[in-house]
């Protein structure tokens, strides 16, 4: 197996693995369209800037270190971004490697042409 395509296939892993998790999903799920699942924020655009660790934490009912440990590993994984605006921390999806993780996944499931 090349480099190229061992680095593809552990960096799918590493997404499979943070993906995973329920709660990461979930808030995944919910961030992917923070104005259908979230309220306005005073600080920050839910969009611009993603949605507050404060309002992620109350949705899915954890406490806020077991929330930034998800979100953590979400970010590790490439699939959001963190800002901080004063003392919060807000996170958005990462689309453009969301995508491309679901190419990379479609192409390596894909059994067209193998016999």
């Amino acid at each position: 197996m090349n480099d190229y395509i061992t680095f593809e296939a552990e960096s799918t892993a590493d997404i499979l693995k943070a993906l995973a998790n329920i709660n990461r999903l979930q808030i995944l799920i919910w961030i992917l369209d923070p104005r259908k699942y979230f309220p306005p924020q005073r600080d920050g655009d839910l969009v611009d800037d993603g949605v507050c660790v404060g309002f992620i934490t109350e949705r899915v009912g954890l406490s806020q270190p077991t929330v930034t440990n998800h979100m953590n590993i979400l970010a590790d994984a490439g699939l959001v971004t963190q800002k901080k605006i004063k003392n919060w921390v807000f996170y958005k999806p990462d689309r453009e490697k969301i995508d491309e993780f679901k190419e990379r996944l479609g192409l390596a499931l894909d059994t067209t042409g193998v016999s």
